[in-house]
C-alpha cells in the first residue's frame, strides 16, 4: 500500500488490517494518496506511552495517536498483565470511567468489551464522571484495577487513558512498564473486542454510578466543617465547570456540605458539558483571568465575591476572590495549597481526634512551595515531597496511611489537591472545602486574601513564581544539563546565584545531594528525570525541570522570608526579580541552548 519506507509501509499495512474504525482508516487512506510520509511517519512510527497521567495525545489516526485501536490494545496489554497476576478471570474486577470529551464513552466501552470478552466482572459508569470518582471506586469495591478516559484540562482535539492500581492511585513501577511490554505482546485485536454489545448482556457488567455517588459525598463529610453555619449563610457562591463534568457532581457535594443551592451562582454558558469548550478552547482554570473572564462577569452581575472552578474532568480546582478595589484576585496554586494545608491543620481533631501531632501528615511535589515544610518545623506535623506527579504523591499517601497516618493533604502548585478520600487530585471535595472555609472566614469579616496574609506573617512570606523556555531540539536540552554540572571546578555545580550563595545543589538525573549525609538524594533518581534543584544561603530555592511530555525547559523559584520580614514585599519582589534575571542569562543561556523566551500570552 506504500511504497518508498518499508518500515512505514508495513506500520500502515498492520494499521488496515487492525483498524475497524471508518473514520480512522479513511484518515490513513488519505494521508497514503496524499504522500504525506511525514505526517504518517509521525502518526504510525512508534507508540504513545505512558506519561506522568497516563496515555494522553491528539485524536485521530496512528499508534501514536488516542483512538480505537490504540484503546483496544492498551486494553489488551493491562487485561493480559492483570491476568498474569490472577489467572482466574472471574477473580478480577476492573472501574471504567470516562469524561464528555469526544470519543470518550466510546473508548471506555471498546475497553469494558475487552474485559468482559475475557470474563472479567467491570463496573461501568453509565454516566460521565470526575476523574477522582474513577480512583474512589477502585477502593470501594476492592478492584484490581481501574480505567479513566480523560484528557483533563487538554483541548478539545485530545483525550487519554489513565490508569489505576488496586490501591486507587495511578499505576507506577513496576506495573507501568510490565503493562506496556502486554501491550506490545498483544498489539492484534482479540476475537470479539469491536462488539460492544455484551455490554448490555453481560451479567458482570454493573452500573456503579448511583451506589458510588451516595457513598462518596458521605466519606467526604469528614471534611466539611461548619454545617450549620452553611445553612444560613447568605453570600453567593459562582461555580464555573468549563464545559465539564463538574456541575453534576459539585453541586450535590456543596448541598452535602449544607449550602443553599439558592446561593450557588451558575456560570450558565459553561455549566453544561460540551465536548468542544466553545467559551474556553483552552480549558484550563490554571491559565487564570485570561480564562475566567465570563465567570467573572457573571460573579459580577450576581454580587457574588467567590469564584470557585474545575476543570472538565473536576480533577483540578482554581479559585479567584473579589476585592474591595472591585478587581478579581486569582489565587496561585501554591496559595491555595497554602491556605488548605493551614485550614485542615486547624481542623486536624474534627478530622481525627486520637492521633498526636506527629501522626498527620501535609505531602507535596518538588516544585511546590515548601510552605508546609516551614509550617511542620512549627507545628510538629510531618512534611514530605515526591517527585513531580499525582502518581508519585498518590501512592506515597496510600503507604502512609496503610501504617495509620493521617494524611491531611497532598498537593502540587499546578492546582491539584488531595483532601479526601479518593487517591488523586479531586475539585469536587476541594472546592466544597473552600465553599466551607469562606463561610468561616465571613464570619471573622476577613478575606481569603487577608487570611493568607496572616498565614504569611505566622510563619514566613513564601513568593512563587514558574515559568519556562521553549527548547525546540531535544540535544540542546542535554547540553543544557550537562553544562549545569560544569559550571565550577567544586564539584561542577554553580556556587553562585547573582549576589547569593548557593549551600545545596540536589540533580535528580545523577543522584546527588549535598544536603544529605551521604550526598545522595531521598526522592528516586534517574538519568530522564532532568531537575536540578538550588537552594541558596538565605534559604530560598530555584528549580531547572526538564518537562516530560513538552518541548520545554521549566524553572521554579520561591522566596523566602522570616514572618518579622513578611509584610517587605518589595524585598521579595527585588530578589525575585534578581533571580530570574540570573537564571535566565547564566543559567539557561538561551542563545547558546538555541533556547526561546516564553511569550507574555503563553501560559506555564
Amino acid at each position: 500500500m506504500y511504497v518508498g519506507d518499508t518500515a512505514l509501509g508495513e506500520q500502515i499495512r498492520l494499521w488496515m488490517e487492525w483498524d475497524k474504525n471508518e473514520k480512522t482508516r479513511g484518515e490513513v487512506e488519505k494521508l497514503v494518496k496524499d504522500k504525506a510520509t511525514d505526517e504518517l511517519r509521525a502518526r504510525m512510527m512508534g507508540r504513545i506511552t505512558f506519561g506522568t497521567a497516563g496515555l494522553r495525545g491528539a485524536m485521530g489516526a496512528g499508534f501514536k495517536r488516542m483512538n480505537d485501536l490504540v484503546v483496544v490494545q492498551s486494553t489488551q496489554g493491562l487485561c493480559d498483565y492483570l491476568l498474569t497476576l490472577k489467572p482466574d478471570p472471574k477473580e478480577l474486577s476492573i472501574v471504567i470511567g470516562y469524561d464528555v470529551r469526544h470519543n470518550s464513552r466510546r473508548f471506555a466501552e471498546l475497553a469494558g468489551t475487552v474485559f468482559l470478552r475475557k470474563g472479567v466482572k467491570v463496573y461501568f459508569f453509565s454516566k460521565y464522571v470526575p476523574t477522582p470518582m474513577v480512583s474512589y471506586a477502585v477502593t470501594y469495591y476492592k478492584c484490581d484495577a481501574g480505567i479513566m478516559i480523560t484528557a483533563s484540562h487538554n483541548p478539545k482535539e485530545d483525550n487519554g487513558y489513565k490508569v489505576y492500581w488496586n490501591n486507587g492511585a495511578q499505576i507506577v513501577a513496576p506495573h507501568d512498564a510490565n503493562v506496556l511490554k502486554h501491550i506490545e505482546c498483544n498489539l492484534v485485536p482479540w476475537p470479539q473486542c469491536w462488539d460492544t454489545s455484551i455490554l448490555q448482556t453481560s451479567p458482570v457488567c454493573l452500573d456503579p454510578l448511583k451506589d458510588v455517588c451516595a457513598q462518596y459525598l458521605l466519606d467526604n463529610e469528614v471534611f466539611c466543617f461548619h454545617r450549620d453555619a452553611n445553612k444560613s449563610a447568605t453570600a453567593k457562591l459562582t461555580f464555573s465547570a468549563f464545559h465539564g463534568v463538574g456541575t453534576a457532581y459539585v453541586l450535590p457535594m456543596l448541598k452535602q456540605f449544607g449550602f443553599n443551592m439558592a446561593n450557588v451562582v451558575l456560570v450558565e454558558e459553561q455549566a453544561d458539558p460540551d465536548p468542544d469548550f466553545p467559551t474556553a478552547p483552552h480549558p484550563n482554570p490554571e491559565e487564570g483571568e485570561k480564562v475566567l473572564k465570563l465567570a467573572m462577569k457573571t460573579a459580577n452581575e450576581k454580587n457574588s465575591k467567590l469564584l470557585l472552578c474545575t476543570d472538565p474532568d473536576a480533577d483540578r480546582f482554581q479559585m479567584a476572590e473579589k476585592q474591595s478595589s472591585g478587581d478579581w484576585y486569582v489565587f496561585t496554586g501554591n496559595e491555595m495549597g497554602t491556605l488548605l494545608t493551614w485550614w485542615l491543620w486547624q481542623n486536624r481533631k474534627r478530622i481525627n481526634d486520637k492521633l498526636q501531632n506527629e501522626d498527620f501528615y501535609v505531602i507535596n511535589s518538588a516544585v511546590s512551595t515548601k510552605f508546609a515544610k516551614m509550617m511542620a518545623q512549627k507545628e510538629g506535623f510531618k512534611y514530605e515531597e515526591t517527585l513531580t506527579g499525582f502518581k508519585w504523591l498518590a501512592n506515597r499517601a496510600y503507604e502512609l496511611r496503610s501504617k495509620g497516618k493521617i494524611v491531611l493533604l497532598a498537593w502540587e502548585e499546578s492546582i491539584g489537591y488531595m483532601p479526601g478520600a479518593s487517591l488523586d487530585k479531586d475539585g469536587v471535595v476541594t472546592c466544597a472545602m473552600f465553599a466551607d472555609f469562606f463561610t468561616f472566614l465571613n464570619s471573622k469579616k476577613i478575606t481569603f486574601t487577608e487570611q493568607l496574609e496572616q498565614i504569611y506573617s505566622t510563619y514566613g512570606l513564601h513568593l512563587c513564581y514558574s515559568s519556562y523556555l521553549r527548547c525546540p531540539n531535544p540535544k540542546f536540552m542535554v547540553s543544557l544539563f550537562d553544562d549545569l554540572r560544569k559550571v565550577d571546578s567544586n564539584n561542577g555545580y554553580a556556587q553562585k546565584c547573582g549576589e547569593y550563595s548557593i549551600k545545596y545543589v540536589r540533580d535528580l538525573a545523577v543522584g546527588y545531594d549535598n544536603s544529605q549525609p551521604d550526598n545522595k538524594p531521598i526522592l528516586p533518581w534517574d538519568a530522564s528525570n532532568r531537575m536540578i534543584t538550588y537552594t541558596l544561603e538565605n534559604g530560598s530555592t530555584f528549580t531547572i525541570r526538564g518537562s516530560g511530555t513538552e518541548p520545554k525547559v521549566k524553572f521554579y523559584i520561591e522566596i523566602i522570608l522570616s514572618p518579622d520580614q513578611s509584610k517587605n514585599r518589595e524585598e521579595a519582589r527585588r530578589q525575585l526579580d534578581e533571580l530570574k534575571k540570573v537564571i535566565v542569562n547564566d543559567f539557561f543561556q538561551p542563545e547558546k541552548h538555541c533556547l526561546i523566551m516564553r511569550r507574555a500570552s503563553e501560559t506555564v
